[in-house]
């Protein structure tokens, strides 16, 4: 059973993503001075006195803003969350008062009939009877007791989550976390990530726009398709750390290498038009080191001109570029046209299973025993490599233990030699695997 969802709402700049922060306990949204910072939906799990739940932050709504593309676009984000909450948090700020569009998101959530829980944000001082004057002005939006708080000094966030919880459904105990797979979109700004994310969700969850950046933080949807449930997470486009000025475009980058952290398959988008560059390559060495696994998405492939053999061609190209990630598998795609896009949470799915399966210690042994009969290790400086056992030790990725006479003569091409052996098979399609070089303690004798 998913967990319920509180929404977080209100104009810009009024506090809500520091709120968001304080409730799941982490400085996840990005909090920056500027308004409008928040463009899509955030999703993150928090907790409260046992009682679990998923908090949405959400983009600054202005009502009657018609200056340029993404304002109105926001608001539909925020709407969009509005409909999946179960408990909707509304965020005013007390220094402004009451204003034209705190009533006129009052009005929208009293029409949506879902419990509202008012934050009055900003009141750093409880004993100032001038502020606390201030909050009673919100009775006039008519959505019952406002609670006074001061995200930035934690101040009453408990009393405002004790009246969020009065409003949760009951839940049952097992969430069915255990089979949810976390899939990152990655790549660098404006390769499609966005508009791949909406074709997998069927509807427009993350906002899209050819303005370069649209996207500034890693944003989480949740999809069940088949009785599966994933959490789609669609990143910031990753720039060159020479080419980041603004501070908001770090804070993106940070949160874009988290989201790989805690997937379990990365996507790395490629533009079938630009080709490959160097940058496509660092973000996929990230994902690498990190131990995921790595599905390379060729994306806008109804765009270039097809000759004979030219995605065997790009195929071919893909394998040079990221031969540290040959292992990773290859898809070409068009987001426009929804091209092969019915491929994609399979091919997750598999390379999910891959990179948390697990090998025997017998099943192992054996195939590293046949690999040495195939191919003796060699010398160095008179010395002989002895491959004595090995033994899978993690998953995600595969972790295996090959004990040694002396790691220090192991060398890479018989290293490499091995790894490709194990993939012969045990298969790991998708996955790296991390091979640890132990040499065996003395007390297990020679």
């Amino acid at each position: 059973m998913a967990k319920p969802i509180v929404a977080i709402v209100g104009r810009e700049n009024v506090g809500k993503s520091t709120l968001f922060n304080r409730i799941i306990g982490a400085r996840h949204a990005i909090v920056e001075d500027t308004p409008g910072i928040t463009r899509d939906r955030l999703y993150r799990d928090a907790e409260w006195l046992d009682r679990q739940f998923t908090v949405i932050d959400t983009g600054g709504i202005r009502f009657n803003a018609l200056d340029g593309e993404i304002a109105p676009r926001v608001r539909q984000q925020a709407e969009l969350a509005i409909e999946e909450a179960a408990v909707i948090i509304l965020v005013v700020d007390a220094g402004d008062g009451v204003t034209p569009d705190d009533e006129d998101m009052a009005g929208l959530l009293r029409a949506c009939g879902k419990p509202v829980v008012l934050a009055v944000n900003k009141v750093d001082n409880f004993a100032d009877q001038q502020q606390m004057l201030g909050v009673y002005d919100f009775y006039t939006l008519a959505l019952g007791e406002p609670i006074p708080i001061s995200a930035v000094q934690a101040l009453n966030i408990g009393d405002l989550l004790d009246a969020v919880i009065e409003h949760l459904p009951q839940q049952n105990a097992d969430t069915g976390e255990g089979d949810r797979v976390n899939i990152a979109f990655i790549g660098r700004p404006n390769v499609g990530k966005s508009s791949l994310v909406n074709r997998l969700l069927g509807a427009e969850r993350v906002i899209v726009s050819n303005i370069p950046g649209t996207t500034r933080d890693a944003i989480d949807t949740l999809l069940n398709r088949d009785g599966r449930e994933y959490v789609i997470i669609d990143t910031a486009g990753m720039r060159r750390k020479a080419r980041i000025d603004e501070p908001t475009e770090h804070y993106s980058l940070s949160r874009a290498l988290n989201a790989v952290d805690r997937a379990d398959v990365a996507v790395l988008v490629l533009d079938a038009e630009a080709g490959i560059i160097e940058q496509d390559k660092h973000i996929a060495g990230y994902a690498h080191e990190a131990g995921k696994g790595l599905l390379i998405l060729v994306n806008k492939w109804d765009l270039p001109e097809k000759e004979t053999n030219t995605m065997k061609k790009f195929e071919q190209q893909i394998k040079e570029e990221f031969a540290f990630a040959s292992y990773a598998l290859t898809l070409f795609v068009s987001a426009k046209s929804g091209q092969r896009c019915d491929k994609i949470l399979p091919l997750v799915d598999f390379i999910s299973e891959q990179n948390s399966r697990r090998i025997t210690t017998a099943q192992l042994n054996e195939v590293l025993r046949e690999a040495v009969a195939l191919n003796p290790p060699p010398t160095d400086k008179g010395r002989r490599l002895k491959v004595l056992y090995g033994a899978q030790v993690g998953v995600k990725p595969p972790k295996i233990v090959v004990f040694l006479n002396d790691p220090e003569i192991m060398h890479f091409s018989y290293a490499r030699y091995l790894e490709n052996k194990l993939r012969e098979a045990f298969g790991f399609a998708g996955t790296p695997i991390s091979l640890i070089w132990r040499k065996r303690d003395k007390e297990d004798g020679e």
